[in-house]
């Protein structure tokens, strides 16, 4: 079987999307199927990585001619029509059995288009903003309806709805036991935060500034994991000297799961890591850090999955970490169990 993913990451964008197919494209490979990257090359991008985990990469030029009919068009880096026509002329030798497409800027006229080069095509979404011209949708938010697509996708498509769907690496899986039997001892000595892989506003900045003000307990360890492409990567680096507190900050890790799964709160955003969080119950100070994070929050943050805050309140919610953190990470456990990429997998194979 032969697939092919389309998929971007950038500075704006961020890595979350490049990130779940990869964990997905892993999981196909070790099935039999023949993987390969169809990506732009967005200042940010994550080329190289995906090189380093096996995948050829075929790349696109950014372009400057743009659409702007749907809300994230300029995510893109060209129309629709010129990364359709450019899709076209790599996948034309050999028609694949599943494109599978995971871009905010891309919608049924892209589809459409690229009819001829496939014989199944998947969507990957959280918006529900837009139609698609396809054979299976992927939304793996929590609260999210197949309502919300009733008129997005034609009445045959198969729809994944929901955080039973997320597409988490089979660490977390592998981690989910050992994280919440250590959870019962109810301690706070290791913090985790992370904001996503390039946290272009820095907020992590911000939230290291309000560390300098909170009374956490002494022997608190504080580990921040960002992205090789952050902007302000050299600036937090050098802020977190400036903590009163043992502090580090890691870079590009590969070992995330065993992180969240030895830390006792995290700080995060509430993109895709915040279903990697559910999966260990790591009771979770979240803020959202792009209007697109909106849904899930609240739909979370109703059922006391996370202690959705905005920045200001950071200081409180960490020094009365008592009062919420074990109620918080119990029902961050029930959204999701880390098994979600083999329900997706059973779909396609």
């Amino acid at each position: 079987m032969r697939l092919s993913f389309r998929a971007d990451a950038s500075i704006a964008m961020g890595t979350g999307h490049v990130m779940r197919c990869l964990a997905f494209a892993k999981m196909l490979k070790d099935n039999g199927a023949n993987i390969e990257f169809i990506c732009r090359k967005h200042k940010g991008n994550l080329i190289d990585k995906i090189r380093s985990n096996g995948f050829n990469v075929y790349e696109l030029e950014v372009l400057k001619e743009l659409d702007d009919k749907l809300v994230h068009s300029h995510w893109l880096g060209a129309t629709q029509q010129q990364d359709a026509d450019d899709c076209i002329e790599i996948l034309k030798m050999e028609k694949i059995d599943w494109l599978i497409v995971d871009h905010y800027a891309l919608d049924e006229q892209w589809q459409k288009r690229l009819k001829s080069c496939y014989q199944k095509l998947m969507v990957i979404d959280d918006l529900a903003d837009r139609k698609h011209q396809c054979d299976v949708l992927l939304d793996q938010n929590f609260g999210r309806s197949s309502q919300d697509y009733k008129d997005l996708v034609p009445a045959s498509a198969k729809l994944l709805i929901g955080s039973k769907y997320a597409l988490l690496r089979p660490e977390f899986e592998k981690y989910r036991q050992y994280s919440l039997n250590r959870r019962k001892d109810e301690k706070f000595k290791k913090l985790l935060i992370n904001m996503g892989g390039t946290d272009t506003d820095n907020i992590t900045g911000k939230v290291i500034e309000k560390l300098q003000i909170t009374k956490l307990p002494k022997d608190v360890e504080i580990t921040i994991v960002m992205g090789k492409t952050a902007p302000h990567l050299s600036s937090v680096i050098t802020s977190v000297n400036k903590l009163p507190y043992r502090s580090e900050v890691k870079v590009d890790v590969d070992n995330m799961a065993e992180l969240m799964a030895n830390a006792d709160i995290a700080i995060g955003a509430s993109g895709a890591t915040t279903w990697e969080r559910c999966c260990l119950g790591l009771p979770t100070i979240q803020l959202i850090t792009a209007y697109n994070q909106e849904f899930i929050a609240q739909k979370l943050n109703k059922i006391n999955a996370i202690k959705l805050v905005e920045i200001d309140n950071v200081v409180e919610n960490l020094e009365n970490f008592q009062y919420w953190m074990k109620s918080t990470g119990e029902s961050a456990s029930k959204v999701t169990n880390g098994t979600g990429i083999k329900h997706v997998l059973e779909c396609l194979v």
